[in-house]
Formats: structure tokens, C-alpha cells, sequence
């Protein structure tokens, strides 16, 4: 490999299947690991969110400083980001009082200004492209904000919606494979597709894991959230060591030769 491969590798993942059964497993034990600290645990969503959020950062600091594409660090700090979006979500829309749909509308905008603010910045939004330390704090910093709102827009649907979470869960795997027809059959922005894909993949998550531990009588199965946590990390543990990872890698990298 030459050097000018090596300068357009990616600190992130490829995008491949592999990497979204990861990335839904992994919005899962989000939920259920944010759940398990704030609500088994009783320590409440504020010092859940302090906890998770002081790992995320760390996680960041880390993954930053490194030098090439380590996959357990990356989604290490993936499942930091989502289970520090539960915790931050479930404190705004409950604690602070504004309600899943306020609280659906203000990450959606604060997504949208992080990526707004990121192709104005440095040209691109692409994940393809995460390379240097400033892509990566917009990319870990719109990551963390779509988490978060994927919390609160799988509540809004599952319960201001009044679909219950399978309901919710089956309106976004449907709106996932709608994405997947829009990528295969057409030429839609493959940047836009990702971005979408990203955001839609956390609610499905997030309704997924409700599902999994919330009570019988609020349509759950009531399994224990310690216990699902630990299956879904292990599940997630076993992706990574047996699906390939490799690191993404910029476009014109396919012109350099050996």
C-alpha cells in the first residue's frame, strides 16, 4: 500500500452490511444500557447522562488520537454516543418537561445545523472522508445528536404516536428499506442515504430495545435490562471479531497504486 493510500484512510468503518446489523444492535443495548443505570438503578437521567457523557468524551479523545481505524474503539464510542443519547433524551423529554415532540424538533434541528455547519466548514459530510481531527469532531458530535434524537423520535412514534413499540418498530424498518431500495435502484446521494440511514436505525433501536425490557402492561416483554444488555453486547462483540472490519477510505484512494 502506498502512502497516498494510507493518507486517504478513514478513521471510521466502510459502510457495509455488516456495519449496520453492528450499528442497530448497537442502538439497542443504547437504550437497554441507558435504561439498566437510570431506571433499574435509580440513579435518575441526569447522572446517567453525566456518567455516559464522561465516557463518550473519553471515548472521542481517544478515537481522535489514534491513528488509524481501531474497531472495538470505534464502536465502543458508538455505544457510548447512544446510550449517552438515552440518557439525554429521556432527561430533556421527561425531567425538563418539553415532551418527545419538542424534544424530537429540537435535536432534529440541532442534527441538521450540525451537518450544515460541517459541509460549510470543511467541504463535506461524507463518512468516507474522516480523516483529520476536525471531520471528527463533526462526525462524533452529529452522531451523538442523532442518537439522541432517535431516543426521543422512537418514543414520539411509540407513544405520542400511539403505535406501541412494534408498531414503531415496523413504521422505521420500513423506512430503512425504503432507503435500501432508494441506494440499490437509484442515484440518490449516497451522503444523503447514510446520513438517513444513521438517524432512522437509532429509533428502530431505541423502540426495539423498549420492547425488549418495559413492563407487560406497557406492551413490553419485561425481560431484565442488566440481562438484555449483556446479550446484546456479547451479540455486538461477536460482529466485530467475525464480520469483516475494515477502515473507509476516500474515492480517489481507488486510482493510487501499489
Amino acid at each position: 500500500m502506498t502512502n497516498t493510500q494510507r493518507d486517504v484512510l478513514s478513521k471510521v468503518p466502510a459502510v457495509t452490511l455488516g456495519f449496520w446489523i453492528i450499528k442497530i444492535l448497537a442502538t439497542t443495548l443504547g437504550e437497554t444500557a441507558g435504561d439498566t443505570v437510570s431506571m433499574t438503578m435509580k440513579l435518575g437521567y441526569l447522572a446517567g447522562t453525566a456518567i455516559f457523557l464522561s465516557v463518550l468524551v473519553g471515548l472521542i479523545w481517544w478515537q481522535i488520537a489514534a491513528k488509524r481505524f481501531h474497531p472495538f474503539l470505534y464502536w465502543a464510542t458508538i455505544i457510548a454516543s447512544t446510550t449517552a443519547g438515552t440518557t439525554m433524551a429521556d432527561y430533556a423529554t421527561r425531567s425538563l418537561g418539553i415532551g418527545y415532540t419538542g424534544g424530537s424538533t429540537l435535536l432534529l434541528g440541532c442534527v441538521l445545523a450540525s451537518l450544515a455547519v460541517w459541509r460549510l466548514t470543511l467541504g463535506s459530510i461524507s463518512s468516507d472522508a474522516i480523516a483529520t481531527p476536525r471531520a471528527e469532531i463533526f462526525y462524533w458530535v452529529t452522531i451523538t445528536f442523532s442518537q439522541t434524537l432517535g431516543t426521543a423520535l422512537g418514543d414520539w412514534t411509540a407513544d405520542t404516536g400511539g403505535l406501541g413499540y412494534i408498531g414503531a418498530a415496523l413504521v422505521f424498518g420500513t423506512m430503512l428499506a425504503a432507503l435500501a431500495a432508494l441506494f440499490y435502484w437509484t442515484q440518490v446521494s449516497r451522503v444523503l442515504l447514510f446520513w438517513a440511514a444513521f438517524i432512522l436505525t437509532r429509533p428502530l433501536g431505541a423502540t426495539v430495545g423498549d420492547f425488549l425490557d418495559k413492563p407487560l402492561d406497557q406492551g413490553g416483554l419485561a425481560f431484565s435490562r442488566p440481562l438484555a444488555s449483556a446479550v446484546l453486547a456479547a451479540a455486538i462483540l461477536a460482529c466485530i471479531l467475525f464480520m469483516p472490519q475494515r477502515a473507509g477510505r476516500h474515492p480517489e484512494a481507488k486510482t493510487a497504486q501499489p
